[in-house]
């Protein structure tokens, strides 16, 4: 993103702190009919970005070329005659009346911008995706097999993605990004303005600084916490990690090591209830079920995703001869108390949603309340500065998710309106048969291959709607806990390598190899996988089971989450030898994922082998001390 000075700062920071004016007014006041508002969102959200974005590495980085204010000026044109004509466009049949040349110009117009703004904005992966998609439409007449589909003109493949209600550029998914994400959105921007990273900072190193590798297990608290208001795991890695990289670098941690543990605890922050970013939100309207379900079920999850973390980063840490944090470093309960007010707004927040009001009268009423709050201590205080600053940052996150979900807009238009969506499920099916495992893996990879580099709300829901049935129809979950398994391999995705954004930004703030850098965010992240696999295998973990189901599959995964840590890093109480870690992965996998066999059985087993092979050396040790 440029680093805007001058005059171009002024006037694209003005847009974007009235576009995120606009979406907070509507969260309140109420929002126009649907068409309208998908119109509205995408004219003020797309311009900015080809003035925020350059167009290559060379394009100035402080200010738009007169090509960047041209696109940005033709992306407010597609938009605009959709929100003049809405009347026009819904009355009209898709694929009987014939567009006009300008519809058709417009929509084709439309189609390039957004492609040529996720390349910017996002990656060429995702970009590269979509235009797939819509050479797919342009000759999938001429394909066999599972592939055909009927002839599609160049008018019926716009009328696909310009003017069908309620498909493509100006459907659903984009309503979801100008109602649910938006509103999240400010409210996220404004809980990163108003100085409640020093509280979660605080937390960290209250509760964690004291115990070895203290700064790195800070982090795990820190970008966990921080990582759930902001919406972003690269946001994430920015805001926190410019501070914590430095702190464990100092303290002794490996550049690449350090980013590692930053990318995987901020893409955690994704699942960390209650916030979850904005996918609790969307997850909750996509299935109709309460927010606070979503929350619930989340929670064994987020759990035993950061045990994982902190089971590496403890042993780590021993392995390193890192200890705690100075003393002086370590906040007081005084030093919590002082910004504790900001808790205020998430229950408020949290509040709401129990009582069933809508996500974005609920973040309205949050933020309302956050800027309230942050005037009764003087040092929190949002003054008109901070208040336009957040509105800035607002606007500008809006501009780069609505593009991503434009995307995500065309992919999944052209699955609903050609032999696209049968043709994936076919394939996945042939290649799965009976297997559900070979199907849940297979989704999995989808998920992580949709992920790469695209915002994990759009990503999530593109795979929700290829992968949910598809599991469903075995049967063997609810759909709550399928899509949590979806949700959670689309977040992993940011720590995953080749791509692995996350792990990219963490890794160019480390100054590390962004490769190394992604191979330890993995291994960190371990324990998501296993958590999003067993979402099938064990839904108890969703909370939907009894109170001993719940437990007992707890047991069981949480000991194959620590045994495959424990292998992954190879340090226990002492070295541990390759063969010995070889099987403590084995063991691991099947504690966690072999459902065949009783949990309390695997679990048992599991934690023996993990403590056995900490303390049986200490033994080994005291009886060869004594007998000398």
């Amino acid at each position: 993103m440029r680093k805007l000075t001058g005059i171009s700062q002024a006037v694209i920071g003005l847009w974007l702190a009235i576009s995120a004016a606009i979406h907070f007014y509507f969260t309140f006041a109420g929002y126009p009919e649907p068409l309208r508002l998908a119109a509205l969102h995408l004219f003020l959200a797309v311009p900015p970005v080809f003035l925020l974005y350059p167009s290559h590495q060379g394009a100035p980085h402080h200010r738009p070329t007169i090509d960047d204010m041209a696109l940005a000026a033709l992306a407010l044109l597609p938009s605009a005659y959709i929100y003049f004509n809405t009347s026009y466009v819904y009355s009209r049949s898709a694929f009987l009346d014939a567009l006009s040349p300008l519809e058709t110009g417009l929509g084709v117009l439309m189609t390039v911008l957004i492609l040529e703004a996720v390349r910017r904005a996002l990656s060429i992966m995702l970009s590269a995706l979509v235009l797939a998609v819509i050479i797919y439409m342009a000759i999938c007449d001429q394909l066999g097999g599972l592939w055909y589909y009927r002839d599609l003109s160049v008018g019926e493949i716009v009328d696909i993605l310009y003017l069908m209600n309620g498909s493509g550029l100006y459907g659903s998914l984009t309503g979801i990004s100008a109602t649910i994400v938006a509103a999240f959105l400010v409210f996220g921007a404004f809980l990163q303005a108003s100085g409640m990273g020093r509280l979660f900072m605080n937390l960290g190193t209250f509760l964690a600084g004291r115990y070895t590798g203290g700064p790195a297990k800070v982090v795990v608290v820190e970008s966990g916490l921080f990582g759930m208001t902001s919406g972003s795991s690269v946001a994430n890695v920015v805001v926190t990690g410019n501070v914590t990289i430095p702190e464990m670098k100092r303290m002794g941690f490996p550049p690449a090591l350090a980013g590692g543990i930053e990318a995987a605890s901020s893409v955690g922050g994704l699942i960390m209830p209650p916030l979850m970013g904005a996918a609790a939100f969307v997850m909750a309207e996509m299935l109709s079920v309460p927010y606070l379900s979503i929350v619930s079920a989340s929670i064994v999850g987020a759990a035993l995703y950061y045990l994982g973390i902190f089971v590496s980063v403890h042993f780590q840490s021993r392995k390193l001869g890192i200890e705690a944090l100075p003393k002086n470093e370590i906040a007081t309960v005084r030093d919590i108390l002082r910004d504790i007010h900001f808790v205020i707004p998430l229950v408020v927040l949290i509040g709401l949603m129990a009582l069933r009001f809508s996500p974005y009268f609920a973040c309205f009423w949050a933020t309302a309340a956050l800027i309230a709050t942050t005037w009764l201590r003087s040092h929190t205080r949002m003054g008109p500065r901070k208040l336009l600053e957040a509105l800035t940052e607002a606007g500008a996150t809006i501009s780069t998710v609505a593009v991503a979900v434009a995307a995500a807009g065309i992919i999944t238009a052209a699955l609903t309106n050609t032999g696209l969506l049968l043709a994936f499920t076919g394939i996945i099916k042939s290649l799965a048969g009976d297997s559900l495992l070979v199907l849940v893996l297979l989704v999995a990879v989808c998920c992580l291959f949709l992920g790469m580099g695209v915002p994990t709300t759009p990503a999530y829901i593109v795979t929700a709607a290829i992968g949910a049935p598809l599991i469903a129809e075995h049967g063997a979950a609810p759909l709550l806990a399928i899509h949590l398994f979806i949700l959670y391999f689309a977040v992993l995705a940011d720590a995953t390598p080749p791509v692995a954004a996350a792990s990219y930004a963490a890794a160019a703030i480390a100054r590390a190899n962004p490769l190394l850098t992604g191979v330890h965010a993995f291994r960190m992240a371990v324990g998501g996988f296993i958590v999003g696999i067993s979402f099938i295998f064990e839904p108890a973990l969703t909370l939907s089971g009894t109170l001993f189901e719940t437990l007992s599959a707890t047991f069981a995964v949480s000991a194959g989450i620590m045994l495959i840590s424990l292998a992954y890093v190879g340090f226990g109480h002492g070295p541990i030898p390759l063969w010995w870690r070889l099987a403590l992965f084995a063991g691991g996998a099947a504690s966690a994922l072999w459902h065949t066999q009783p949990e309390l059985l695997r679990g048992a087993i599991g934690y023996a082998v993990f403590l056995g092979t900490l303390y049986l050396p200490k033994v080994q040790e005291r009886r060869l001390s004594t007998a000398e």
